[in-house]
């Protein structure tokens, strides 16, 4: 190989990037919620390992890809499911025969409470052992990457001076006499997005600005939608050119595959949120997955993560790119429960739906 040759890791990227910007430009879907993806394995196949994940199979599949480098002998089936569905999903079908070795999400607060019920089981390794502490809970709920909540543009029909960088800044933009993002200003669908319902009450803990944030948002007729890549096909093509408190990588993706797109994360303070890997109790696999979440927490995993997936490692010797000042990260544990008690549930809707929703 020359001095100047690309790696192989250079030409998937380039690869995968082209692919990317051919479906966006050509308006093909990619992967939707439901998707199944069988990797079959490099060589005789040993073992299978299901994985239920909410990450989209296109960003996920360098990461089983280099897995299977290692154990070419480990068939993978990888099934794209929406966060709030694989929490309903995973109790509705957990003794099926075919039911899932892992789950990967970033609903951390569904994840802690398959942990807080039974229904996870618990691995300790060196892997796991390296991880902070705000980023595992009882062994049995483990971060695997992390990523900012960001505000995402369109660069074409937001001009830069008018780019909020924080939220009072988004809140006067929301109030400005001439309404620019009058309906052109989206957010998750918090009934319908366990994501989105997680960022929305994180943002009502941290301050009083949530709620007039909530309101002014409503006056806006803002759209709401489940998924992150529906909200980014709106703010792509010019339909919106806000969109609020959404999964920064996804965005990131897409800018490489060349969308007309900036993020923002609000200089206030940003939300991160934890990818969460869970061992299910049923798991048919369970020597298989604990196999693939030690990959996932090595170097190499970590690497691949950040490098190939866009998703930022988790070791603390290994982020990239460095977390901001601003960042807030969502801890792994109890408190995760609070706003999945019915009644403090149904209250917060109430309040939301009553803010982004007026009559």
């Amino acid at each position: 190989m020359t001095r100047n040759a690309p790696t192989l890791g250079a030409l998937a990227r380039a690869t995968r990037l082209l692919v990317m910007a051919l479906l966006l430009i050509s308006g093909h879907a990619l992967a939707a919620p439901g998707d199944i993806q069988r990797f079959p394995a490099n060589g005789t196949a040993t073992s299978e390992l299901r994985i239920h994940g909410s990450t989209d199979i296109e960003v996920f599949s360098t990461v089983i890809a280099d897995y299977q480098r290692l154990y070419p002998g480990t068939e993978i089936v990888y099934e794209d499911v929406i966060t709030q569905d694989m929490y309903a999903q995973y109790l509705r079908e957990r003794n099926r025969p075919d039911g899932p070795d892992m789950l990967i999400s970033s609903g951390m607060d569904l994840q802690a409470k398959l942990v807080n019920d039974g229904y996870a089981l618990s691995h300790r390794s060196p892997q796991t052992e390296a991880l902070p502490a705000w980023a595992q809970w009882r062994h049995e709920a483990f971060g695997i990457s992390y990523e900012p909540v960001a505000m995402v543009y369109n660069t074409r029909t937001l001009p830069a001076a008018r780019v909020p960088r924080t939220r009072s800044q988004l809140l006067e933009l929301l109030r400005a006499p001439d309404a620019p993002l009058a309906g052109k200003v989206g957010t998750y669908d918090v009934e319908r997005s366990s994501v989105g319902y997680l960022l929305a009450t994180q943002d009502g803990q941290r301050g009083s600005m949530a709620g007039a944030l909530l309101g002014a948002l409503g006056d806006n007729q803002v759209q709401l939608e489940e998924r992150t890549g529906v909200l980014l096909d709106k703010v792509s093509s010019g339909q919106l050119s806000l969109v609020y408190n959404v999964l920064g990588s996804y965005a990131q993706a897409r800018i490489d595959a060349g969308a007309p797109l900036g993020i923002v994360e609000p200089e206030d303070y940003t939300l991160v949120v934890l990818r969460t890997a869970v061992i299910p109790r049923t798991a048919h696999n369970a020597t298989e997955a604990r196999r693939f979440l030690d990959y996932l927490l090595s170097p190499r995993g970590q690497q691949v993560l950040s490098r190939e997936a866009r998703l930022m490692s988790i070791l603390p010797n290994q982020r990239s790119p460095t977390p901001g000042r601003s960042y807030r990260p969502i801890l792994l544990g109890p408190g995760l429960l609070v706003y999945l008690d019915g009644l403090k549930r149904r209250q917060f809707l109430d309040a939301w739906k009553g803010s982004t929703q007026p009559r």
